[in-house]
């Protein structure tokens, strides 16, 4: 426990350093009227704080840095108590938009508010339900399947049979393939079972089987989507100075496997999940901090919006510009999904 004065010195280094990027002195802290102390007092205090773990003093300066865990209190104790800046209002545009656009146009809308790296993850492809089949003859042996979801995707599967198709069970399996499916998840177990009739004839069968791979690959082989935006900014040396973990975290989320297990954490959250430099699991982001916040139905969280950054960043801003994105990318999810 730190007392009501060092609360205020911790939240006006942590501030400053914020700001200026450069280490506090406790001459700059007496000229703030609010602490109403000299030099000689604040001196004291924040050799406490130091003391303490939540405040460092690089050997090449007078003044102080927060640590990791001065800005995990910070921002657990002190933000609610902080003066409120102006807002980062993020303004999506995404009415009516595919879901793939929307992740995209949220991941570089919130890149460019706060300037920071941003990551947004889509909806499993299997939350999506089947909205409308159709199937195409190409070619007298090539017949193309076409699936629009609920969430706006497009996917075609062209398949090849060993014999001319008849254009009338062309036409058959177009509309019997809506009757069944239309409405079923990508991911339901039924999906299977409305494609086996044991009641159709064996031509109307054996096509339909030569069909079902177009509707039951679909979740199987789709992988979750990453959308990132704004990668070059963490690149600013001025902001980040371990360019070696950078080029790590790049490499991350190319690789998407561990950066996804990371995010899926704050599916289970409340509210914002912070994790600040040495919080983070992942060996990537031990030198950043990570803001997330979960995004969905009502229910059920279905990804995530989140921002990287230096661990120095603008807490109180990002946290409530990150809430403010994922809490509009719910309210589009679910006209999408009510759709």
């Amino acid at each position: 426990m730190i007392t009501p004065r060092q609360q205020l010195i911790l939240r006006k280094v942590v501030d400053a350093y914020t700001t200026t990027g450069q280490p506090v002195g406790s001459k700059t802290l007496a000229g703030d009227p609010e602490l109403g102390c000299g030099p000689s007092t604040i001196r004291n205090e924040l050799a406490i704080l130091e003391e303490q773990g939540l405040l460092a003093h690089p050997y090449t300066s007078a003044g102080r840095v927060p640590t990791d865990a001065g800005h995990r209190y910070y921002v657990d104790r002190l933000l609610p108590a902080a003066p409120s800046p102006p807002a980062h209002r993020v303004k999506l545009e995404l009415m009516r938009r595919e879901v793939d656009e929307a992740m995209r146009v949220t991941s570089e809308t919130l890149s460019q508010v706060t300037n920071l790296l941003a990551i947004v993850t889509a909806p499993p492809v299997d939350t999506a339900t089947i909205r409308h089949v159709e199937v195409l003859l190409l070619q007298p042996q090539v017949v193309m399947v076409v699936t629009i979801t609920s969430t706006g995707g497009v996917t075609k599967r062209v398949i090849t049979f060993n014999a001319p198709v008849d254009p009338g069970l062309v036409a058959w399996a177009g509309e019997e393939l809506n009757g069944r499916l239309v409405g079923v998840g990508l991911g339901a177990r039924m999906l299977h079972s409305r494609l086996a009739d044991p009641s159709l004839g064996p031509t109307e069968r054996a096509f339909l089987d030569a069909l079902s791979p177009a509707f039951t690959d679909l979740a199987d082989g789709a992988e979750d989507a990453l959308y990132v935006g704004g990668a070059a900014r963490l690149l600013d040396e001025d902001r980040v100075q371990d360019l070696a973990q950078i080029n790590q975290l790049m490499h991350e989320l190319e690789r998407r496997v561990a950066i996804l297990g990371v995010l899926r954490v704050a599916l289970g959250e409340r509210d914002v999940l912070v994790r600040i430099g040495a919080e983070n699991e992942l060996p990537a982001l031990r030198s950043l901090a990570l803001v997330a916040a979960g995004y969905g139905l009502p229910a059920r969280k279905l990804g995530t919006v989140s921002v990287v950054g230096p661990r120095r960043m603008a807490y109180p801003a990002v946290i409530r510009t990150v809430r403010d994105a994922a809490t509009q990318l719910s309210r589009f999810i679910e006209d999408v999904y009510e759709g």
